[in-house]
């Protein structure tokens, strides 16, 4: 005797509840495995917070910590009214920046007037490390663009889909589960100011590491594609580019790269601004202005340096001033708020205790 459709129904409600609840515990459990960022490695926060904001931002910097870590979209605000985010991660290479630009084009609800590229990736033609791939890969919304990230990305050996489904990466991290895990299950803690990762504190330059000779200074094949894809991505959507080298004094920016630059600038119409060039103009003291002895700004500095930054596009690009616009105030009020408490916190506990201890904006 055949199946009833009354049977074929059972069977076929069985099997849907079945995929279904499968696909909800992988997906709990992937939520809870994957890494936090809240006490340990933060700076992995800082791509996915963009989705977050109201992207609508007229200029997105791009670039490893050398943006995060030394341009302060509050100051731009304050000063300028000029809006702006900053998608940088550690180590974050050329074409990441070129994939978080398309990104941005694609789910930005108002496509940006600039673009700011920070250059210092340029000297990298491979993959480098698969943690820092991590740090940025991990953090794009799954898309296309984010699947050809991930190609162009991973090193010989990662494992492609453990990108699209990071529970098959960190599967093991149930052995030291703690209790962040739990307490951000729902929601990951804010790590960033637009992008910006606030240090308040200060550790002197006292010594500068000697460069090492490299047996080649000429840019790879890789970097330099990727470096005219941005170009060209921003010229089809009408953005001006943008681009600098930041102020910090090691890793160490050799000459011969500086004059590709140059010339990259000048064949294709670009301001080129290398900050170490004006160290003076920016107000910059390397006893007062860095928290790791050089390598990074502290927020007193990207204070300075943006300040100094938005003078210069200002003088040369029309870019609107939003201050006095109700449904930008708002929110950029708010983010001052959270930016100034932070930075008076951190400045108490490096009274009270020698160091930092709050790093999360919520």
């Amino acid at each position: 005797m055949g199946l009833t459709r009354g049977s074929l129904f059972t069977i076929y409600f069985k099997i849907a509840v079945a995929v279904i609840a499968f696909v909800v515990v992988f997906f709990t459990l992937q939520r809870l495995l994957v890494p936090k960022y809240a006490s340990t490695a933060i700076e992995g926060g800082l791509i996915r917070e963009y989705y977050n904001s109201p992207m609508n931002h007229d200029v997105i910097f791009l670039g490893d910590c050398e943006v995060y870590a030394n341009f302060s979209p509050i100051t731009l605000w304050e000063v300028y009214g000029i809006t702006s985010y900053i998608r940088g991660s550690p180590q974050q290479l050329i074409w990441h920046s070129y994939y978080l630009l398309e990104d941005t084009l694609h789910f930005a609800n108002v496509k940006p007037k600039m673009v700011v590229l920070n250059v210092m990736a340029m000297q990298y033609d491979e993959p480098q490390y698969e943690p820092y791939n991590r740090l940025t890969i991990d953090g794009m919304r799954l898309s296309l663009i984010k699947l050809r990230a991930i190609r162009s990305s991973r090193l010989e050996g990662e494992d492609y889909l453990s990108y699209i489904l990071p529970f098959f990466r960190y599967k093991d991290h149930w052995q030291s589960l703690s209790s962040e895990d739990f307490r951000y299950f729902f929601r990951n803690p804010q790590v960033s100011i637009s992008g910006f990762m606030i240090r308040s504190d200060t550790v002197p330059v006292e010594f500068i590491p000697d460069p090492i000779r490299l047996p080649d200074y000429k840019f790879g094949d890789k970097a330099t594609h990727y470096l005219n894809k941005i170009l060209e991505l921003t010229k089809e959507h009408d953005i001006e580019l943008v681009l600098v080298k930041a102020p910090v004094l090691w890793p160490y920016w050799f000459e011969q790269w500086d004059e590709q630059i140059i010339a990259f600038a000048n064949d294709n119409d670009l301001l080129y601004v290398n900050f170490l060039h004006h160290l003076d103009d920016v107000g910059l003291d390397f006893t007062q202005h860095t928290f790791n002895a050089g390598l990074h700004l502290n927020v007193f500095g990207a204070q300075l340096l943006s300040g100094y930054f938005g003078g210069i596009i200002s003088e040369n690009y029309i870019l609107p001033d939003r201050r006095e616009d109700a449904g930008f105030s708002a929110y950029w009020e708010e983010l001052t708020k959270q930016y100034k408490h932070l930075i008076s916190k951190q400045l108490e506990e490096i009274k009270e205790t020698g160091s930092i201890h709050s790093f999360l904006i919520k």
